[in-house]
């Protein structure tokens, strides 16, 4: 099967590359990791102007969705642009909330859509943490069949991503939802987060390859640069090979889950190995060919190379998504 964006999802491509490319995520990022939330939240609120949060949110609640394909293309910028805050989460707590449908849905859905409300998620069998909860206007938990309001962020943990914040929700809270839809709408939810941490992750590989091409090129050794010498362009192609590899695998997996297929799931999680993995290998090549350059504040490549291995890690490891995949 052929598969190619549409003019429209490649116009929206290129937007939100324009808006992130001005909004100096750079200096966002350092503000956020040092706890100064507002520079990230006000970019929040320009993505959700941009429709970003609406793509997962059903039309009858003020959204544009659910549009898979769509997410996948946000989620390639905002990974390729390091955006801090509970990007995956937020997504996957307005499928959540769709699906489990009720008063909830009522509450909380325009507020997603709009950026008037950011939000975390905890889903039972994917970790106990929920990103950014401190930052967080709402935590929704699932276990078993119960959707439940956190009573609060919980103690933090840190990350290996100074810019990404864990915290384990306090247990209990108020149940807004109960039942076996629930339980679906939180499997269908996890989908939604495994795919767009999935593409956050293949952006963030890219935008590492295109930062290590680029220096290699000015890096001279003997006086040519170092990107001539055959070693150093065969781990830039296998860096490359990688992430195009994976980059058919996201999209098939948003088009399935776009058409309910029922083996989207494991789709899923095979592009979500594929993309952790290639994303991850990519901040390998950047680190080796960059040298401790890479991790001062002259070139910033840092926040990059913390942010890949959380990106791979995040709701679904190589080796869940892989037994996922086997299981079908």
């Amino acid at each position: 099967m052929a598969f190619l964006l549409t003019a429209e999802q490649r116009e929206f491509a290129r937007s939100l590359d324009a808006l992130l490319t001005a909004a100096d995520t750079p200096a966002v990022l350092r503000a956020w990791a040092a706890g100064d939330r507002g520079p990230g939240l006000a970019l929040w609120r320009r993505l959700a102007r941009a429709g970003v949060f609406a793509l997962a949110v059903p039309e009858g609640y003020g959204g544009l969705g659910p549009l898979p394909v769509e997410a996948v293309v946000a989620g390639v910028e905002l990974g390729r642009h390091a955006v801090p805050g509970p990007v995956a989460e937020t997504l996957a707590a307005g499928v959540l909330l769709g699906a489990a449908g009720g008063p909830v849905a009522g509450e909380w859905l325009a507020g997603i859509a709009s950026g008037g409300a950011v939000v975390s998620l905890a889903l039972a069998g994917h970790g106990p943490f929920a990103l950014d909860a401190d930052v967080a206007d709402a935590v929704f938990t699932v276990a078993g069949d119960g959707l439940r309001l956190a009573p609060g962020p919980g103690a933090g943990s840190p990350s290996t991503d100074p810019a990404r914040r864990l915290f384990r929700p306090e247990p209990g809270g108020e149940v807004l939802a109960a039942g076996a839809g629930v339980r679906e709408a939180a499997r269908a939810a996890g989908d939604w987060a495994s795919l767009a941490t999935a593409a956050q992750a293949l952006g963030c590989g890219e935008a590492l390859l295109r930062a290590t091409v680029a220096y290699v090129k000015r890096r001279t050794q003997f006086g040519v640069p170092v990107g001539s010498f055959q070693a150093v362009k065969h781990r830039l192609a296998d860096t490359l090979l990688g992430l195009e590899f994976a980059r058919p695998l996201v999209y098939g997996a948003a088009v399935e889950l776009a058409a309910g297929a029922p083996g989207a799931g494991a789709s899923v999680a095979a592009a979500k190995v594929a993309a952790g993995e290639a994303g991850y290998a990519a901040a390998l090549t950047a680190l080796r060919l960059h040298g401790a350059v890479g991790y001062t504040e002259e070139l910033e490549l840092a926040w990059w190379l913390r942010r890949a291995r959380p990106l791979r890690d995040a709701w679904g490891s190589p080796s869940a998504c892989r037994a996922r995949v086997l299981a079908g």
